[in-house]
């Protein structure tokens, strides 16, 4: 007679870490609807009419957090490693609080930009901390299940922000603001709930704990992997509403075509994922990009706009593939003591490669036409898959 498992037992974290990391959770999707919508619904629609500044500045405020943000993401994890996940979150969103009550003051350049400065390095701490606290509070053989869980989770609320502070940037008034400062306001609060201290799992006392050298070595092969990853994300995220019209797409086309592939995305992932934790976390890196560059190749043919799907389909597989090998793979290669600031260095790494993907996309579509983009993303996911496949003894040796 079987016995049915609770949600508890079904989830890939320990029993124990779930409400403390629900508070993490929280404040990390605070800082994201705060972090989107402010930068990208409010400030470029409100420099002008509401701060009484030049309409460039919006767009110079959104680029200072950015940068700001991903200099501060090493620093960051060394924070984490050195003072605790509570203090380290929480200084973070205390300094967020900070930012957004200097814009609500701020009717000089100067002031505006040190405000989005501010924000950027408080927002620095919020996804190396929860994602390090993920991964600490992760059932043995399932890193990359909960990390693709909470990931996932947080990721919505991106778009939600967007939605949000776009619908109240007409008002001529401090209510956005308001909100924004609410909404961290809570996120501060649930910091006090995250734990002190990491909440590593016992590690065998004779077992020689890692030299720098060693986590030098396992950081070093991740490298290029983390830059491609969001790289090749990121070439078409701006011009898809561009390029739609010459794939024989409307705007609900389009829609349906990224519902299409996140549909299978998320619903793959739970089988993904348990394939990345059982020890194949590389090869499903591997099989990950080469769906995707099989999709882009797909879509660099400007296909009969059914096709388009069958492909979106294919697209969304490689990622269902990737997502969860690639955190496995992380917290396989990482030392776990050390992992805060080597994961540090790797996410400045993956917000480079975010900022660089656009421009490349853009570039290419100015030279190529809408086939370009495509076919540069094809060629980046094959030199990545191939990469993972060529150095496979430099992740070994360094999980070793």
């Amino acid at each position: 007679m079987t016995t049915r498992r609770s949600l508890t037992d079904r989830l890939p974290l320990r029993p124990e870490t779930i409400g403390p990391l629900l508070a993490a959770m929280v404040t990390l999707a605070t800082a994201e609807v705060v972090r989107s919508g402010v930068y990208g619904g409010y400030l470029t629609q409100a420099v002008d009419t509401h701060f009484g500044l030049p309409l460039a500045l919006g767009g110079l405020a959104y680029t200072v957090h950015f940068a700001t943000d991903t200099v501060m993401r090493g620093p960051a994890g060394v924070a984490i490693s050195r003072y605790g996940l509570r203090t380290t979150m929480l200084g973070g969103a205390l300094l967020s609080v900070l930012a957004i009550t200097l814009f609500m003051v701020a009717h000089t350049s100067w002031l505006f930009l040190l405000a989005a400065a501010l924000h950027g390095v408080g927002f620095a701490v919020m996804w190396p901390g929860t994602m390090n606290f993920a991964a600490d509070a992760a059932r043995d053989g399932y890193h990359g299940r909960a990390l693709t869980l909470v990931g996932t989770a947080i990721t919505p609320f991106s778009g939600l922000g967007f939605l949000l502070f776009g619908a109240l940037a007409k008002r001529d008034d401090n209510v956005p603001l308001l909100v924004a400062l609410a909404l961290l306001t809570l996120g501060t609060l649930l910091a006090l709930l995250v734990p002190a201290r990491r909440v590593l799992q016992r590690r065998d006392e004779t077992e020689e704990p890692p030299r720098a050298r060693s986590v030098t070595r396992a950081l070093v092969p991740l490298l290029p992997a983390a830059f491609m990853q969001t790289m090749t994300m990121s070439l078409l995220g701006p011009l898809l509403f561009r390029i739609a019209p010459d794939l024989g797409l409307n705007y609900w086309g389009l829609v349906a075509l990224l519902v299409v592939g996140g549909g299978v995305a998320y619903g793959s992932m739970p089988l993904t994922g348990r394939f990345a934790d059982r020890g194949r976390a590389r090869l499903g890196v591997m099989i990950g990009y080469g769906l995707l560059s099989l999709g882009f190749l797909g879509f660099a043919t400007t296909p009969a706009p059914w096709a388009l799907y069958l492909l979106a389909a294919l697209a969304g597989l490689g990622y269902a593939f990737l997502t969860p090998a690639w955190a496995a793979l992380v917290t396989h290669v990482l030392p776990a003591e050390q992992r805060p600031a080597a994961w540090g260095v790797l996410m400045t790494v993956e917000n480079g490669g975010m900022a660089l993907g656009p421009l490349i996309g853009t570039f290419a579509l100015g030279q190529v036409g809408v086939p370009g983009p495509f076919i540069v993303g094809a060629i980046l996911a094959a030199l990545t898959a191939g990469g993972y496949a060529a150095f496979g003894r430099a992740f070994r040796g360094a999980a070793t």
